[in-house]
């Protein structure tokens, strides 16, 4: 997958999760944050991003500067997914499932945001195994990744689109059933 420039696109970002998380010293506790950001123009690029600060805002901003720097393009037909398809990360496993147009996103949390973010408007989504917002993104980010469209996996095989949902004829001697 070729990476994007974030400068060519109008990209908008979310916030997935702050997190705060405690370093312990010598003089008792010193707090810091965590950010997991999402970034997108709504029309197939997303990129994901982890920003750590001391402050919320820094954490945020660093956020979207690495979410700017993963950017990369997700194949989106007529609004939805091309296929099926499952992905895990760690603990985490995503089911992703094309829609009919009108159904609309049904998907929560980290999945919800990335696949908004993709600009995906129609698609059905299971969230399996650990509900931790890092690895949801990551695995629904996987998903989105190893999607392929009717034209390209033509394209990989030497083929037209036709011929490739094209049903091939039984051979002599074989039922129909």
């Amino acid at each position: 997958m070729a990476r994007i420039r974030a400068g060519e696109l109008e990209l908008k970002d979310r916030l997935v999760h702050i997190n705060r998380v405690a370093k312990v010293v010598k003089g008792g506790r010193r707090f810091s944050f965590s950010a997991v950001v999402v970034v997108g123009d709504g029309n197939g690029h997303v990129g994901i991003g982890l920003g750590k600060a001391n402050e919320v805002q820094d954490a945020i901003s660093k956020g979207i500067d690495d979410a700017k720097k993963n950017i990369v393009t997700v194949p989106v037909v007529n609004g939805t997914i091309p296929h099926p398809i499952t992905a895990k990360y760690g603990a985490s496993k995503v089911l992703l499932k094309p829609a009919s147009p009108g159904t609309g996103l049904i998907a929560g949390g980290g999945v919800r945001a990335v696949l908004e973010s993709a600009g995906v408007k129609d698609v059905l989504t299971k969230s399996i195994g650990s509900s931790n917002p890092h690895n949801v993104v990551k695995a629904t980010m996987r998903a989105l990744l190893t999607l392929i469209d009717a034209r390209t996996m033509a394209q990989r095989r030497g083929m037209t689109v036709e011929e490739l949902f094209r049903t091939p004829a039984p051979a002599a001697g074989e039922s129909l059933n």
